[in-house]
This record gives C-alpha cells, structure tokens and sequence, in this order.
C-alpha cells in the first residue's frame, strides 16, 4: 500500500472505530492496524492517530 493511501485508510479506520490506530512501515510497503494489535518494533511506526 503506498504512503498516501495508507494515511487516508489510517484516519478513516480511526474515526470510523473511534480508537487509536498506527501507521507502520513494512517490508512490503505500510500498512494499519489498532495500536491495541500492535506489539512490533516501535521504531516503525510512522504515525499514531487518535480520533480524540
């Protein structure tokens, strides 16, 4: 997934769950997923979005 689609996705799935989400740097590109989910090196995580 590119870097600008990625952020759309993030802010959407955010305020849609109305929950943290972290945008996180793969080796395949980026991706998104709950903060609660994510237990990975905190060195790849490119953005933090909180619907609050």
């Amino acid at each position: 997934m590119s870097l600008p689609t990625a952020q759309k996705f993030a802010w959407s799935l955010a305020k849609t769950l109305m929950t943290c989400v972290v945008l996180i740097q793969t080796s395949d590109g980026y991706a998104v997923m709950t903060d609660a989910e994510y237990d990975g090196d905190p060195m790849l995580i490119i953005h933090v979005y909180d619907p609050f």
